[in-house]
């Protein structure tokens, strides 16, 4: 595996272009006042899917063989990466094939199934899925998609990093949520490949924490997941985006399952805007850690607002508490 350059994330912008709109970078003065610094929201849920991952799956498609796309595709997710790759599988015409959890979020279940994905539920984490996919690649002869070592799927991501900063010239901090590390590595290829000064913040779930350990150890590690927050829900680091971080992520932020539903009411009462768990959790590291972004002009990534009812309303009733 190859990272991805800088120059790949240009061509991705290109192959993207058609088929998604740019999404908002949104001055937002609650959250500024809140923070003491200069906060701007990315919208990736304002996508049609409701997540950022929708650019990685498109990048992979169009980038694929014939032969690739005649063997059909099969890959593991725990609901907006699967989203993406059955959208983008529908749009090219492959057969797409997701395993998951057994307890996926069944927002994300139904919108996969409505987009012509095969599903294939295993286990009841997504690491247990994901082991459950590649065995079924190698038995069938599926094109494996991994759902983070895939350079095309960090290039394609990278792009939401990369309408930031092309929106906003003098950004001086990232903030970005970290499940796998698809799109904490794209933004330190952005960020590092424009400007080296910009920082790059990521933040994981601590009911999750195997990102943060295999960085501060410098080896892939597994870990307990717990997380509510599905979107960050991984018991392993993964190689290639680990690869990038370690040389260019400034900083990793813990934060607890609690501090990600305040900042769901946060997101909705300062900045009117919904958020799944994932999608709120790089907010939660900046209120959590908040000399990390006092007195800077800040870019928070809304990764995604594919929430149920019942987590909105957990969130909501422990945000007024």
């Amino acid at each position: 595996m190859q990272a991805p350059t800088l120059r790949d994330v240009y061509q991705a912008k290109k192959t993207i272009a058609p088929h998604l709109p740019r999404t908002p970078l949104h001055y937002s003065a609650g959250l500024s006042e809140m923070l003491n610094a200069e906060v701007y929201l990315k919208h990736e849920e304002h996508l049609p899917l409701g997540a950022f991952k929708q650019r990685g799956g498109i990048n992979l498609l169009a980038n694929l063989t014939d032969e690739e796309r005649a063997r059909g595709l099969i890959t593991a997710s725990t609901g907006n990466h699967g989203q993406s790759m059955a959208s983008a599988c529908r749009m090219f015409g492959v057969r797409a094939m997701i395993c998951l959890p057994k307890n996926a979020n069944p927002n994300k279940v139904a919108a996969m199934k409505a987009l012509g994905a095969e599903l294939i539920f295993h286990g009841d984490a997504f690491d247990d899925a994901r082991l459950h996919c590649e065995r079924l690649a190698r038995e069938e002869g599926y094109r494996f998609v991994h759902p983070v070592n895939e350079p095309l799927l960090i290039a394609g991501v990278a792009t939401a990093a990369l309408e930031i900063i092309e929106d906003l010239p003098d950004v001086q901090v990232l903030v970005v949520p970290l499940g796998g590390g698809s799109g904490v590595s794209g933004a330190c290829i952005v960020a590092k490949g424009i400007d080296p000064a910009i920082e790059v913040l990521a933040v994981q779930s601590e009911q999750a924490p195997a990102g943060y350990l295999s960085w501060k150890q410098g080896e892939i590690v597994e870990a307990e997941m717990a997380t509510f927050a599905e979107g960050v829900a991984t018991g392993s680091g993964y190689e290639l985006p680990q690869l990038i971080m370690r040389e260019l992520l400034d900083d990793f932020l813990l934060v607890s399952d609690d501090e990600i539903r305040q900042a769901i009411g946060t997101l909705v009462e300062k900045a009117h805007t919904l958020a799944e768990g994932a999608g709120a959790t790089a907010l939660a590291g900046a209120i959590k850690y908040p000399e990390k972004v006092k007195g800077k002009k800040v870019a928070i990534t809304v990764s995604g607002a594919n929430t149920t009812v019942d987590q909105l309303r957990q969130a909501l009733e422990m945000y007024r508490a």
